[in-house]
């Protein structure tokens, strides 16, 4: 949640608690002023004194009042405005310069290079469109990135060695400066400026057709959190009648935001005119119409950046300057018509018609409810494209232009696999040999994918599945590589939520395969099941701690899924646009928020009140590198009170608060997935590395570890604890404005990345929010209590299996509750996610933090939250509407000592601890109560003099 996009309701709201602490204060103000009015025919003696202490009297009040406030409702906030400034060490900020680049090199994707037009042998250079001086580094929100240092794209160029028509670029800047950024009302201006082709003055073409015969066309798009971006642009605001903005006429009806304008496709047929060597540029995290690049023959090469960040337009100039070979691959499908995708029906905005019952009474802005049906189950991204091609559906070649993995470079390789090795403990190891066969150095990447056997009308199955992946090292010419793949065979199986309600891997044979992206095969072996295997009760999966079994039937609702029965035979019903609106009898009457949420509704006769306010003498930094279940935590958690308990689990926004009666410290935690950055102190950061979609184009495990590792390390630097992040929701399609924050349409692509960052932050004792957990895969309606509906096999091989891999791979010891219902329960207080997936089947061990607990929000609760696995609510202050209220039944109080014990087992176990402890100082209230001494102090002097000079005046 971006603290800088605060909506006025916030702003009243933090004034409607201040008042209270003035009321004193402005009460004596009234009567001053009347006594002001009324003394003037008393005595000169009793006039003066009367108004003198008056003066005095209130200024005394506003000063206590203040201190009210300052020490109350504002007290977390300003802990965090107020702490020291620290910032990164030299050596620290060269060593993320130099991780931004690398990921940059990396993350830049050659997507068409024909005639040997890249790289560039022409170092003279026209750079086309708006964009170009006004490029998107990332996106908008708590996920955005600091561009205010950034290598511009031009600047990235000239730093290669290219000589730019500075003439374009001053037409460019002179037309409009600003880019538009995203807002959290959904009001946001998606204008897209570009100067009309008509504008261009004739000499300045002909001065760039003598300058150059080579010219790069730069197309950007930006996305932010809040809103997502539109699939009909006739709807949305756009700006054309004010001088900079755009044009009439630049979309029609029921295009949308991620094609060409008219204005852009006008620059292209101009360009494309007037130069002979044309270079396309798309700088964007969300996947982009880009057929219209095969549609002029002098448009000899296509590159994509998603969200570079600090330095990654620097990338961008030594890959087209052959500096950087360019080996990065898509992290999601590219195709010809995004409106005829398989869910273009079922996203966007859906409200509910029949509940307005559940209105938010005390607020316009978020009081409805929502819904989005995720028709397509399993079959997201490639592992649509793929199976409906292998089905007949659809036209592969027609359908997709750059297929999930693609990426070209200025070499060639091979691959070759050899033979598959059953270890004999349920593993399976495979070589993969890369040889680089062309004339430059390079990498490569090794993308294993496999495909398992489907009977129609079965277990759903996608044709494609990647299963791992890696990255060679950087390979001279005829070098070779060989890559060992250790995978276990329980990563094929798939979940039945039909039948078996448990993973299977069905008897048959698994064609093991490496590809150059998800459709074109490389080489393959074969591996065949003698028998169908249930990973049911008692044969948990060897990375289980229980058996996985249903938990969200209740998720599923009355939504037709997309089958491959029968080839896809269900199409098109299941992809249709919903029918109804009106939520179901069944689920009104068991869907909660906070106006029918009652704690005591739930509340167990059985449980007993556990031991508070002991005196044991154990303090949390005895808990440090202790595990949880160690018997020493119950001592710990005896001694705290409820009060603790309650207020750590309700100011959590930020910070943990400090308790010295167990001698724990104040942590600090920041946004955001992209590099350390606070909204409260915005001197406390780290770099701005690339954005998470960037991160992944690279398919770099190593590259991710790194980044982990100087998280870890910026934070011990500038005093933090906590990272909100990674986050790693699905990009299930290509107008979700948030796709720059998080990795891929891939799950495992997605988690094996979010993974290698979080164990390597872990290891410098950063806790990660792995955010948001989980189906947050939208931004529109986010709020507006939005039901998702889906069904469990999609649930848990698609959205959950990338928040699976961090925890037991990476270790985690943190995540963030999603804003959205998973079916009728809302994410952060739902036991089946928190309790029995988290921590129960996947052995997470630390806290759940909610999303931002803004008021407005009707349905983030403190109670149904902590007795549901979530621990702590994300804001800085103590919101009533929020808190836990049931803080008497023992029910509760349990609850409230198992949300602390989660607290405090992240904490113990960061870097908080690991250091002398101060990397949360609150020294500004030493510094307020001694301004505050100096101004009673003032005031008693004055008081002195007034009833001096009184004596002195009535003598």
């Amino acid at each position: 949640m971006a603290l800088d996009m605060l909506r006025m309701e916030d702003i009243i709201n933090y004034g409607s608690k201040c008042l209270p602490y003035l009321i004193p204060f402005l009460f004596l103000l009234v009567i001053a002023c009347v006594l002001l009015f009324v003394t003037k025919q008393k005595p000169e003696p009793s006039r003066k004194l009367i108004r003198s202490e008056s003066v005095i009297a209130v200024i005394l009040a506003f000063a206590l009042g203040v201190t009210g406030i300052c020490m109350g409702p504002m007290y977390s906030s300003l802990s965090l405005v107020m702490q020291p400034a620290k910032v990164l060490s030299d050596e620290t900020a060269a060593a993320g310069a130099q991780l931004s680049s690398d990921i940059g090199n990396e993350g830049v994707v050659l997507l068409k290079n024909q005639n040997g037009a890249l790289p560039l042998a022409q170092k003279k250079l026209n750079v086309f469109g708006w964009a170009s001086t006004n490029p998107c580094y990332g996106g908008t929100g708590s996920g955005g990135v600091d561009s205010s240092t950034a290598i511009s794209l031009l600047a990235g160029l000239k730093n290669a060695g290219f000589e730019l028509n500075d003439e374009l670029s001053d037409f460019y800047t002179s037309y409009n400066t600003v880019r538009e950024t995203g807002s959290l009302d959904g009001n946001t201006n998606w204008t897209l400026p570009e100067p009309a082709v008509d504008s261009y003055p004739d000499a300045m073409l002909e001065n760039a057709r003598s300058f150059s015969d080579t010219a790069l066309i730069v197309i950007a798009r930006i996305g932010g959190e809040g809103d997502d971006l539109p699939t009909d642009m006739s709807t949305v605001k756009y700006i054309t009648d004010e001088p900079g903005m755009a044009h009439e006429g630049d979309f029609v009806a029921g295009q949308t935001y991620l094609e060409l304008s008219a204005t852009e496709r006008s620059l292209v047929e101009m360009v494309t005119a007037n130069f002979e060597n044309v270079i396309v540029l798309y700088n964007g995290a969300n996947a982009f119409e880009l057929g219209w690049v095969d549609e002029y023959e002098n448009i000899n090469g296509v590159l994509t950046v998603a969200g570079p960040g600090q330095d990654g337009f620097g990338s961008l100039g030594r890959v087209l300057s052959g500096e950087v070979n360019p080996s990065g691959r898509l992290a999601d499908t590219f195709v010809y018509d995004l409106t005829q995708s398989y869910n273009f029906n079922n996203i966007g905005s859906f409200l509910y018609d029949n509940t307005q019952e559940f209105a938010d009474k005390d607020t316009d802005l978020y009081n409805l409810v929502s819904f989005v049906n995720y028709t397509e189950g399993i079959y997201v991204g490639y592992k649509f494209y793929e199976t409906a091609a292998v089905e007949g559906l659809i036209d592969y070649e027609t359908t997709v232009q750059y297929p999930f993995g693609y990426g070209l470079s200025y070499t060639t390789f091979t691959q070759t696999m050899g033979d598959l090795k059953e270890n004999g403990d349920g593993t399976i190891t495979v070589d993969v040999t890369v040889t680089n066969t062309g004339n430059v150095a390079g990498k490569d990447v090794v993308e294993l994918y496999f495909t398992p056997p489907y009977t129609n009308g079965g277990i759903e199955k996608a044709e494609v599945n990647l299963l791992d992946f890696a990255k060679t090292s950087l390979l001279e010419p005829g070098a070779s590589e060989t890559i060992t793949f250790t995978f276990n065979e329980e990563d094929m199986a798939s979940y039945d939520d039909r039948v078996n309600r448990a993973y299977v891997l069905e008897v048959g044979s698994y064609v093991i395969s490496i590809r150059s992206d998800s459709h074109t095969v490389l080489d393959s072996r074969t591996y065949d099941k003698a028998e169908t295997l249930v990973y049911g009760e008692g044969n948990a999966r060897s990375t289980d701690q229980i058996t996985a079994t249903n938990v969200f039937d209740d998720a599923r609702g009355d939504v037709t899924y997309l089958s491959r029965a029968d080839h896809f035979a269900n199409y098109a019903q299941a992809t249709a646009a919903p029918t109804s609106y009106s939520m179901p009898d069944e689920v009104k009457a068991v869907f909660l928020n906070n106006d029918n949420y009652n704690p005591e509704d739930y509340n167990n006769p059985d449980d007993v009140m556990p031991t508070t306010g002991a005196d044991n003498g154990v303090m949390l930094e005895d808990l440090a590198g202790k595990d949880y279940d160690d018997p020493l935590w119950d001592q710990l958690l005896d001694e705290l009170t409820v009060e603790e308990m309650s207020t750590l689990i309700a100011k959590a926004g930020f910070s943990t608060i400090e308790i010295p009666s167990i001698g724990k410290i104040a942590t600090n935690e920041i946004d955001g997935p992209s590099g350390l950055h606070s909204f409260f102190k915005p001197s406390m950061k780290g770099y701005s590395y690339p954005a998470p979609t960037t991160l992944a184009c690279t398919w770099n495990k190593e590259l991710a570890r790194r980044l982990g590792e100087m998280i870890g390390q910026e934070a011990s630097e500038v005093g933090v604890n906590g990272w909100y992040g990674p986050a790693m929701n699905i990009h299930r399609s290509a107008f979700s404005g948030r796709n720059f924050e998080y990795y891929s349409e891939d799950a495992v692509l997605s988690g094996e990345m979010a993974a290698q960052s979080v164990a390597a932050a872990q290891e410098k004792g950063v806790y990660c929010f792995l955010k948001h957990f989980a189906l947050n895969d939208q931004e529109l309606n986010r709020n507006n209590q939005l039901c998702v509906w889906a069904n469990e096999q999609a649930i848990r091989e698609i959205y959950l299996k990338a928040f699976e891999l961090p925890v037991k791979e990476g270790h985690a010891t943190a995540a963030m509750a999603a804003f959205n219902y998973i079916g009728h329960q809302w994410a952060g207080g739902s036991s089946a996610l928190m309790k029995t997936v988290l921590r129960e089947e996947w052995g997470f061990n630390g806290m759940v933090l909610t999303d931002a607990a803004l008021d407005g929000y009707n349905y983030i609760n403190g109670d149904q939250a902590i007795r549901n696995g979530t621990n702590a609510i994300l804001n800085p202050d103590l919101v009533e509407e929020t808190s836990v209220h049931d803080q008497t039944s023992a029910t509760s109080v349990l609850a409230m000592r198992d949300s602390t014990h989660s607290i405090l087992y992240a904490v113990a176990n960061s870097n908080a601890y690991m250091t002398d402890g101060d990397t949360a100082s609150l020294s500004w209230e030493t510094v307020f109560y001694l301004c505050l001494a100096g101004v009673i102090l003032v005031l008693a002097v004055c008081e002195w003099i007034t009833i001096r000079r009184y004596r002195n005046r009535i003598k």
